[in-house]
């Protein structure tokens, strides 16, 4: 057990897509805050970058190479995060992606299927092997990134929109599953973020960084307060739901 110290002092944080954009920010967040974190992500250079600026400003980090739909990666995430603090307390489903955006009569099937493996089955892959490692430590806090797009559908995102919503199924079947073990499940949805994926995804379908323009452009950084206080809620705190950082005039 790591020292107590912050709002996550002595609690353990595996962040999956910790290296880069949301993923990262919400490792350093919770880092700041007294968690230990395993950065987990399938670039290594990234994620052991990460890893280094969190020790190199006094904190506890490991990182681990990781391909969220391959679950013996994942099984070997998880072990490697028990085994270097002594269990698992908070996991933030981070990692995903928009493989293939446009319309779906002219989709491709194989970029379609990627898009759901990374963000649906990513997910249930995450969170089906952090159970039992949650359940030992006799409560603890899951979180999924979702997206506005997985509630309301958008053109030319089929793909994305139907993992996301898959995801946000899954975060509200898992909260019920998951209830007699003090384990809460929640939904983190940023609305749209600078992140380096979001900003590629704009710039392939012609947009400009958002179409509403009421909407609120953030930084990553600017999602660490949501994440800190869905991780810092009561064992029998909120659970099955969805908290926005989208904001709209109506």
């Amino acid at each position: 057990m790591t020292e107590s110290k912050g709002l996550l002092g002595g609690k353990v944080a595996v962040i999956t897509g910790a290296g880069r954009g949301i993923g990262r920010a919400i490792a350093i967040g919770y880092a700041a805050e007294g968690a230990s974190i395993c950065c987990a992500a399938r670039t290594t250079a990234e994620i052991d970058a990460v890893a280094e600026e969190i020790r190199s400003a006094g904190g506890n980090a490991i990182a681990v190479q990781t391909d969220v739909t391959n679950y013996a990666d994942v099984e070997r995430m998880n072990k490697a995060a028990a085994n270097a603090f002594g269990g698992i307390d908070i996991v933030f489903i981070n990692a995903g992606g928009n493989i293939e955006p446009g319309r779906v009569v002219d989709s491709d099937p194989d970029g379609w299927t990627a898009t759901l493996d990374l963000n649906l089955k990513g997910a249930y892959f995450t969170a089906k092997s952090a159970i039992p490692y949650l359940k030992r430590r006799g409560g603890g806090k899951m979180i999924t990134l979702g997206s506005g797009i997985g509630h309301n559908g958008r053109v030319s995102t089929s793909a994305y929109a139907c993992a996301k919503a898959g995801t946000w199924m899954l975060t509200r079947v898992l909260s019920q599953e998951l209830w007699e073990y003090n384990i809460s499940v929640n939904e983190l949805v940023p609305g749209p973020v600078l992140t380096p994926g979001a900003i590629a995804s704009w710039e392939r379908e012609g947009q400009g960084v958002n179409t509403i323009t009421s909407e609120w452009v953030k930084q990553p950084e600017d999602v660490i307060p949501l994440a800190v206080f869905l991780a810092t809620q009561p064992d029998r705190g909120p659970t099955s739901q969805s908290f926005s950082l989208m904001r709209r005039d109506s």
